[in-house]
């Protein structure tokens, strides 16, 4: 049956009921059942004289609507749910609902209906209910009485609005006219109550909002509340318009843009003004290989691709890859080198000019040079810079370039975890690119170029892959200069590329790539070295960058020992010159505030503006029995580290260690224990110390992770300090790993705790054996004023820290 048909059936029902009202003078509340079965809606209510299709799903459902359209009367109830999230029906429903008339079944499946329900009146919940058969309930009808308009005024007004809206909406919305056809075809425009409801149906308002219309049974009040909501309806439906029609008019202008461009391209092209995109794109690349001298691989690579980029239309995706390939493959500088210069005496004052000291790396560029000067060419190397923060590793890069007339580009490899960041991605990829290296080369512009790869200790490795190992074919001499990026896929040449890394310590990179490296230690600077460096860049450069010069500020001589002493004993020189910027930002603030006098910075009132030190001599040396001084090194540089011991009487014996030492140090500090308690007869002491004292031996800082074989013969002198009451000699420091027979080992860093010795103030050093030629090699300035005392065995360190 079509739904006209329906319509048509329904209305000659509608008009039989009429009849039988008229004739048999029935009430129509006497058709309809007390008792309703109750269809929960969501998410809007249904209004009376509305014919509205229902889809039921869950079996519950089903079987009400089904025994429904089965009983005599085949009404249900449908109600509004309150909440549409609460699964609660039973609490969830609005007092107010409507009565329907399930006119016809459409689709009855296992846990889904369909129906056609005409709406016929209002009602209320008096009383819920669950049976076998669902969800029940006991109404009161609210019947609609057929108002005339002929002594109502009012409503015939509201009436009228409700129409004029109504009339406006179809103008801009042609759909509504169908349902108001609809309306028209089964109700009657002089019925208010019914053009209320029908108005309020048609709208888009909320549930909740349709639900108060619903619920208001006084015409008037219901009409104004529907009259609001079709003002409201109006205003959407003009916004909505409003918005197609920009749209529509943003999409012709950008069609007729765009056929405006394609007829001036073609005109162009037929006037010979203008090549076509993809013509001039291949002339390009054809007129950067001109200047380029690539392999043969690399050389072929580009023909086929050229071959390939004249075949591809360039709305096809592939012209994009194929256009960025060759980019990259024309760009990079194939063949194309700076010309080295040779002069040693000009790269040396180059080198000195922008760094104070660095003589074993000066020496080794200068080395560098002098080679290239005799074979007439200066082959790539790699260098790795190996120091504490603030030494000077990364700006030396570009004095080097400076100094051998190359290019330089600087990129860090620290955090870096993907492989294809120096390999590059394969060109399957959407948004390949080429790794870093290659990056690096188009930037530099040259074939020669000078790579500084800063913190290549801090790589790292993930699951996609370890750079590190990626790294072996780029630092090997013997490999890189066929290196193949995944991305280009041909060899490229990069073994006249000095390469010169930067790391603070040796431990985290992987031996094979340790192996292909020159390494070139920076141990740091001595307070002579450091207060040079003040004076001729770090003063310099503080006083431009905060708008000063020398006639605002000076800082003496005797000022800048004291704050590197007592202020900035790090190894580097970032603390001392982050102490200059605040000296200098303290005298910007006076001379913003009118002060015209010059500034002189003296030790007496350097603490105006650098507040009280940070380091004091008694923090170092304290000369009290149990307490040794002992050289340390660090990725921060040397250090001194203070060693205590003390001892409480006990019952049994023990010995513990605190200060967050690593697993090397606590097994030092065992086998000092163990070898003072095995050797206490030659040194004097009784034999029974240990069987009732407990040994507690600390190292400061305690928040600070420290290990190292290289503690041990300190241990042993503060174990022995503390059992013979007994204080080592003044300013003393010692360094050196200690064996159970009581052998003195070699240490590293030898260099790096020299210079903390003298930054620390130490005048004795006690250093093992096998470190004396280390110690010979150090300069002259290191080792002068230094008494340094060389052990074989612990009886030789005993012998200087308690002279007799």
């Amino acid at each position: 049956m079509s739904h006209h048909e329906d319509k048509e059936d329904l209305n000659t029902k509608t008009e039989h009921l009429v009849e039988i009202d008229e004739e048999s003078l029935v009430l129509a509340s006497d058709l309809l059942p007390e008792q309703l079965p109750i269809i929960p809606l969501r998410p809007r209510p249904a209004f009376p004289a509305i014919l509205i299709p229902l889809n039921i799903n869950g079996a519950d459902k089903v079987d009400v609507i089904r025994h429904a359209a089965n009983s005599s009367t085949q009404t249900v109830g449908l109600v509004l749910v309150k909440n549409v999230d609460n699964k609660d029906e039973l609490d969830n429903l609005h007092q107010i609902g409507v009565a329907g008339k399930i006119v016809k079944v459409l689709n009855d499946d296992e846990n889904s209906i369909q129906v056609l329900v005409n709406c016929l009146e209002r009602f209320s919940i008096e009383e819920l209910h669950v049976t076998e058969h669902g969800l029940f309930a006991k109404v009161e009808y609210h019947l609609e009485k057929n108002l005339s308009l002929a002594n109502r005024q009012e409503l015939k007004a509201y009436s009228m609005a409700i129409i004029s809206t109504l009339k406006e909406l179809v103008q801009i919305n042609p759909l509504y006219s169908e349902e108001i056809k609809m309306f028209l075809g089964r109700s009657s425009m002089d019925d208010p109550g019914r053009l209320a409801d029908f108005a309020a149906n048609l709208t888009s308002a909320d549930g909740q909002e349709l639900q108060q219309v619903l619920a208001t049974l006084d015409v008037r009040q219901r009409i104004e509340q529907v009259l609001v909501l079709l003002k409201k309806e109006l205003e959407v439906s003009r916004l909505q318009s409003k918005i197609s029609k920009q749209i529509e008019k943003n999409i012709s202008e950008h069609q007729r843009q765009f056929f405006l461009k394609e007829q001036l391209k073609t005109i162009k092209k037929e006037l010979g003004l203008e090549k076509e995109g993809k013509t001039s794109e291949i002339e390009k690349f054809q007129k950067r290989l001109k200047n380029l001298t690539l392999n043969d691989e690399g050389q072929k690579a580009v023909d086929e691709e050229i071959e390939k980029l004249q075949l591809i239309e360039p709305t096809s995706p592939e012209y994009n890859v194929s256009r960025n390939y060759l980019d990259w493959l024309t760009i990079l500088p194939w063949g194309k080198y700076t010309k080295d210069s040779y002069d040693i005496a000009k790269a040396k004052r180059a080198l000195d000019r922008d760094h104070f000291g660095l003589d074993d790396v000066k020496e080794r560029i200068l080395e560098f040079i002098a080679v290239g000067k005799l074979k007439g060419e200066i082959s790539g190397s790699i260098l790795c810079l190996v120091g504490p923060p603030g030494t000077g590793k990364t700006s030396i890069g570009k004095s080097v370039a400076a100094a051998l007339n190359r290019n330089f580009f600087r990129f860090s490899l620290g955090g870096m975890r993907d492989e294809a960041e120096i390999k590059g991605h394969r060109r399957t990829y959407i948004g390949a690119m080429p790794g870093k290296f290659i990056q690096a080369m188009k930037q530099a512009g040259s074939a020669n170029p000078v790579l500084m790869l800063d913190e290549i200790d801090k790589i790292g490795a993930s699951f996609q892959g370890d750079p590190a190992s990626a790294l072996l074919e780029v630092l090997d001499p013997e490999q890189n200069n066929s290196f193949r990026d995944h991305y280009l896929d041909v060899p490229f040449d990069l073994s006249n590329v000095l390469f010169i890394a930067t790391a603070n310590q040796l431990d985290t990179i992987p031996a094979p790539l340790l192996d292909r490296m020159e390494i070139i230690r920076l141990s740091g600077y001595i307070m002579a070295e450091k207060v040079e460096i003040a004076r001729r860049y770090l003063i310099p450069k503080a006083l431009k960058n905060h708008g000063l010069t020398k006639k605002h500020v000076t800082i003496r001589k005797e000022a800048l020992e004291t704050i590197v002493d007592s202020y900035a004993r790090e190894a580097g020189v970032r603390g001392l010159e982050n102490r200059i910027k605040k000296i200098m930002r303290k005298s910007a603030m006076k001379f913003a505030a009118d002060r015209v006098e010059k500034i002189s910075v003296r030790k007496k009132n350097l603490e105006e503006y650098l507040g009280k030190p940070v380091f004091t001599q008694d923090e170092l040396f304290k000369n009290v029995a149990g307490v040794v001084t002992g050289l340390a090194w660090t990725s921060m540089g040397g250090v001194t580290l203070q060693i205590e011991c003390t001892a409480m009487s006990s019952k049994n014996k023990g010995f513990k260690q605190t200060g967050q030492l690593g697993k090397v140090m606590v097994e030092s500090s065992e086998i000092a224990y163990s070898y003072v308690m095995g050797h206490l007869d030659k040194y004097g002491i009784a034999d029974d110390f240990f069987d009732s004292h407990f040994i507690h031996l600390h190292v400061p800082a305690g928040a600070t992770p420290k290990d190292g074989p290289s503690a041990g013969v300190t241990m042993t002198t503060a174990l022995l300090s503390m059992i013979s009451g007994t204080p080592v000699q003044n300013k003393l420091g010692m360094t050196g790993e200690l064996t159970l027979t009581g052998q003195v080992l070699p240490i590293g860093g030898l260099k790096e705790k020299t210079i903390a010795a003298r930054r620390s103030g130490l005048k004795t050093l006690i250093f093992p054996e096998g470190n004396r030629k280390d110690f010979e090699e150090l300069p002259d300035h290191l080792k002068e004023g230094l008494e340094v005392h060389f052990a074989k065995t612990y009886r030789d360190v005993y012998n200087v820290a308690f002279p007799h």
